[in-house]
């Protein structure tokens, strides 16, 4: 049996989820603004508009307050010598094993989230898809971009 990987995320990252999973609450929000505009002008119950408020409120509970922390202590990974290790998921734990020799290329990259908390997402690519670790500090996030990149070439000129 493989050991977990050991290195985490930072802790930045909450912050940073937290205010994204509100952001994006706002498109659900739509849904009772909408159905209360329908009201004003038909004849509908108004009871339905309590029950998608309702929804809404824990809705917003579950994705800005309790699903961020859970998220971030079950995400870690691993650079090794010959592979990149990835572990995420608290419902459906899921485990992604990167061969140093299917690395393509190694990017860094910021949106303005990450920018104004001083973080960054290091992404690999390999020739099937992109992983990505999200949410690390810039220093980390560089020092991994070029330690991955330096073992990539490395096991390519073997």
């Amino acid at each position: 049996m493989r050991l977990e990987p050991s290195q985490f995320l930072s802790e930045k990252a909450l912050p940073v989820w937290r205010l994204r999973a509100f952001l994006e609450s706002l498109f659900v929000a739509l849904v009772p603004i909408a159905y209360g505009i329908i009201i004003y002008f038909f004849s509908v119950p108004l009871w339905i508009l309590w029950i998608l408020l309702s929804g809404y409120i824990i809705y917003v509970v579950l994705t800005v307050v309790i699903i961020p922390p859970l998220r971030w202590k079950r995400w870690r990974y691993d650079v090794l010598a010959d592979e990149i290790d990835l572990q995420r998921g608290f419902f459906i734990r899921k485990r992604t094993l990167i061969p140093m020799s299917r690395v393509q290329h190694v990017d860094t990259e910021q949106g303005p989230l990450l920018r104004k908390y001083k973080l960054a997402a290091v992404s690999i690519s390999t020739a099937a898809t992109v992983h990505q670790i999200p949410s690390l500090t810039i220093e980390i996030a560089d020092e991994l971009r070029d330690r991955i990149a330096e073992l990539a070439a490395v096991v390519e000129d073997e």
